[in-house]
């Protein structure tokens, strides 16, 4: 038995992490402290004045942990990291993780690139961005190769020169063939200058040249190249416009401003590089009814910085925040330069701050809405199924579905839903290894008995994080009295309790309602409840459908070539390999098939007069 006042006791005075458990042992607080000592024990004085959500935590704490570390700042480190992989319930979360494009310049390579990337690493090549826009930053790279042609395939040069033919671009002239040695390698570094210049914000030359060159067509009366020029010019325009001039330090800094009610949070983030205003974003945050905008900050930078792999000089803030310091010299060690967080007064920036706030009110109040509106098809929709089975509280459900065509590779599907969303990461598949034929009752029993098996040996062994230990707070079948009596007999048999209902079908295949304690249980066929059962039952369905399909397709590539002699799985998996399909080995000739690893001419020849 865990006694917290004499654990209290054993707190060191050192900086580090502590984490708080519930009765069920998940992790629902995770926090830095200076002193643990110290700071834990705050948590469990009656006579400080800590807040309503705090209150309220502390009276499901059942245990604690912690983590000791050299320094505050391995601390926040950890935290962060903690946070974000545990996601606790009374921190203050954000509720989606977002990566941002970057375009990439290979500045490194001889013949450099400019890619599209989600990542930015230390591999000495040039980094424009974060962007908010995928398909603005694929416009944008596409744009930069027509206007200078410059190369997008993978080889690697001048290696490679002359190897191979050049490619389409060549011929439709939009790549000057740098792997045929069409164009000098200091030829090809003016125009990748002029690229990055171009990324840099620098429209005016390429402007001019593009003015130019459309005049020169239109006055030989080359009207379909005259077109083309004015294409390219418009859309360097309209680039152009996007890029808003926001200050005159050409720094990059984002400005970070917030809107909150008492359960959700708006952070609106303006992106300025150069100075240029390039985007901006605005991220949802789980908050409570106590939570200062300054706590609310304070929890996102820690949060959104250790995410993203772009850090400005600059972060400009509404509000001051409690660990300013500390998060500053975290910020300035990722980004390997000093970092700033600084809550301007006057001036534009201060009237940047505020635009970013105007913004995170509008965002807030326009969707408070929309959120309702979710919130009623999802966790709405949940607490009715609730309300309809006479149960208190349903999180978590699992529905389980089985696929066979008479008996051929029957197959078992358990997916989640969890606050009345699917989360994909908790679905299962089952191949069914006891059952012969087409015997649905029996199959059914041996998924639901493999499951809660596995999760009951990995509650024994205290694998919290597990993927079967967590257990639904309620079952949905697909099907009527029989699968629900199949699933009841192996909790039975597991001394589990567990709900479960099932989910009936009527004579044209659509939901009808729920089968629960021998009973039919009438729902109104227009409520948000009844369209989530219909969903439920639909994606149980077509999990199995597309589980059972791939293996179908395993399968009948695997018995057609095993029918011809002197092909085993390693030469199956070799031609499989080289030809990727089995109409690409019929069509292979019989000294195409001798060349594949494994393969003899005796061999190919089999396998060539098998398919013909």
């Amino acid at each position: 038995m865990f006694d917290i006042q004499e654990e209290l006791k054993k707190l060191p005075a050192k900086p580090g992490v502590y984490i708080m458990h519930d009765e069920k042992d998940a992790i629902i607080y995770v926090g830095k402290a200076v002193s643990l000592k110290n700071r834990v024990r705050q948590y469990f004085q009656s006579s400080r004045n800590k807040g309503v959500k705090i209150e309220q935590m502390v009276t499901k704490i059942s245990r604690f942990e912690y983590i000791v570390t050299d320094s505050e700042l391995e601390a926040l480190v950890l935290e962060c990291n903690l946070i974000k992989e545990h996601r606790p319930k009374y921190n203050t979360m954000l509720k989606d993780d977002k990566t941002y494009p970057f375009i990439k310049v290979t500045v490194n390579e001889p013949f450099p690139r400019v890619l599209f990337s989600r990542t930015m690493k230390k591999d000495k090549s040039r980094y424009f961005g974060p962007y908010t826009s995928a398909g603005a930053v694929k416009d944008t790279i596409e744009l930069i190769n027509k206007l200078y042609k410059l190369r997008t395939c993978s080889r690697v040069l001048p290696r490679d020169t002359g190897k191979e033919r050049p490619c389409l671009n060549y011929h439709i002239k939009q790549c000057q063939a740098p792997c045929q040695g069409y164009v000098s390698q200091e030829e090809y570094a003016k125009r990748v200058a002029q690229a990055v210049e171009f990324l840099n914000g620098n429209y005016k030359p390429v402007l001019k040249m593009l003015e130019e060159r459309m005049n020169e067509a239109a006055e030989r009366l080359d009207f379909e190249a005259a077109i083309e020029q004015r294409e390219l010019l418009a859309s360097v325009k309209q680039v152009a416009q996007k890029q808003k001039i926001t200050s005159g330090d050409g720094e990059d800094k984002d400005v970070i401003a917030l809107a909150a009610d008492d359960r959700d949070a708006v952070v609106q983030v303006f992106f300025v590089r150069s100075g240029r205003l390039i985007g901006r974003d605005h991220f949802y945050l789980r908050v409570a009814p106590h939570d200062t905008p300054g706590a609310i900050l304070d929890s996102f930078l820690k949060q959104f910085y250790s995410g993203t792999p772009f850090i400005p000089h600059e972060i400009m803030l509404q509000e001051e925040i409690e660990d300013k310091e500390i998060i500053e010299e975290w910020l300035t060690k990722r980004r390997g330069g000093r970092v700033y967080l600084r809550v301007p007064k006057k001036g534009t920036k201060e009237k940047l701050v505020e635009l970013a706030a105007q913004n995170a009110r509008m965002v807030l109040t326009q969707d408070r809405e929309k959120i309702k509106r979710e919130e009623g098809r999802t966790i709405g929709a949940m607490k009715e199924i609730a309300s309809l089975l006479g149960l208190e509280n349903v999180v978590r459900v699992e529905a389980f579905d089985i696929s066979n065509i008479s008996g051929f590779e029957s197959v078992g599907s358990m997916i989640v839903y969890e606050k009345g969303r699917p989360k994909t990461s908790d679905y299962r598949k089952f191949k069914i290894k006891t059952v012969k034929g087409p015997d649905d009752y029996a199959s059914m029993e041996e998924v639901l008995g493999r499951r809660f098996a596995h999760g009951l040996a990995e509650r024994e062994e205290n694998a919290q994080f597990g993927s079967f230990s967590r257990f639904p707070d309620l079952i949905m079948m697909d099907g009527g009295k029989g699968q629900v009596n199949v699933a009841l007999r192996v909790l039975d048999e597991l001394h589990l309790d567990i709900p479960v209902c099932g989910m009936v079908k009527d004579d044209n295949h659509r939901t009808r309602g729920l089968y629960y304690q021998n009973e039919e249980v009438p729902i109104d066929r227009s409520s948000e409840g009844f369209r989530l059962i219909t969903r439920i039952q639909d994606e149980a369905h077509r999990f199995a459908i597309e589980y059972h399909r791939s293996l179908r397709s395993k399968q009948q590539v695997h018995s057609v070539l095993d029918d011809i002699e002197g092909i085993g799985e390693t030469r199956r998996k070799a031609l499989l390999r080289r030809f990727k399909s089995l109409e690409a080995i019929r069509d292979a000739s019989v000294e195409e098939l001798a060349s594949t690893e494994t393969m003899n001419r005796q061999a190919a020849q089999k396998v060539y007069d098998f398919f013909h």
